[in-house]
């Protein structure tokens, strides 16, 4: 079952076309890692994906329901590049809030703050007023908010920016075991090391996707180590 498809995705900003003729079909239960540099239309892919922004031209679904929808949103989580979380608040505040959002009883939001804070690593930090965060620590609270209602479909912007190396790694395992669950991720990332923890990797360049396929065939189809390599080797062939 694909819980996301896009045909013909496009997004234009006057004669830049950030997003051109996106094919997606990420099935229910995988980590889909989208990956390409800065501009190359992966954060416009997921802001078109989650409706918050509208699309120029083609169509996509999620969860078989055509984008933009109300129907999806709560089956979804979304956490983007920026804090998104209320700064004035404290760890706890946000957690209970973003919890009453999605619908979630008392009982319920207690029982996930106590997973969450202890996944992110955050529980020492409970009560601590979110603006005193560090960088990290934030980026780490809004992906605990995106995570609070159990989504079915999870959408995560550069989520281990600012991350250490051992908690990036714990964060990959919680993924790993999300899509276990039938749980479906698409993330997006500049590290292209732990994309080789994604079921299939999209890799983008200048709005277009130039090949999709699991880390290891890809490295393999371009003789190529690494799939930093495999990036290079195939964006050079659509020069």
């Amino acid at each position: 079952m694909n819980v996301i498809e896009t045909k013909d995705l496009c997004k234009n900003y006057d004669e830049l076309k950030a997003v051109n003729k996106l094919n997606l079909n990420v099935r229910q239960g995988e980590v889909y890692g989208l990956l390409g540099p800065n501009g190359s239309g992966k954060t416009t892919t997921i802001k078109m994906l989650t409706g918050l922004i509208l699309a120029s031209t083609g169509s996509a679904s999620i969860l078989g329901h055509k984008i933009p929808s109300k129907l999806v949103l709560n089956d979804i989580g979304y956490m983007p590049q920026e804090t998104a979380i209320y700064l004035e608040n404290t760890v706890h505040e946000n957690i209970q809030l973003f919890g009453e959002i999605y619908g979630l009883t008392k009982a319920e939001i207690k029982v996930r703050e106590v997973e969450l804070l202890d996944f992110v690593d955050l529980s020492h930090r409970r009560n601590s007023i979110a603006s005193t965060l560090s960088g990290g620590m934030k980026h780490r609270l809004s992906l605990a908010c995106a995570m609070i209602h159990r989504p079915k479909l999870l959408f995560l912007d550069e989520p281990t920016v600012g991350v250490d190396p051992e908690l990036r790694a714990l964060f990959w395992e919680y993924f790993e075991k999300m899509a276990a669950d039938n749980i479906t991720v698409l993330i997006t990332t500049h590290y292209m090391d732990e994309a080789n923890n994604c079921t299939r990797v999209g890799l983008m360049k200048e709005g277009e996707l130039i090949a999709e396929d699991e880390p290891h065939l890809l490295m393999e189809s371009t003789g190529t180590k690494t799939l930093e390599e495999a990036f290079l080797a195939l964006a050079r062939r659509c020069d």
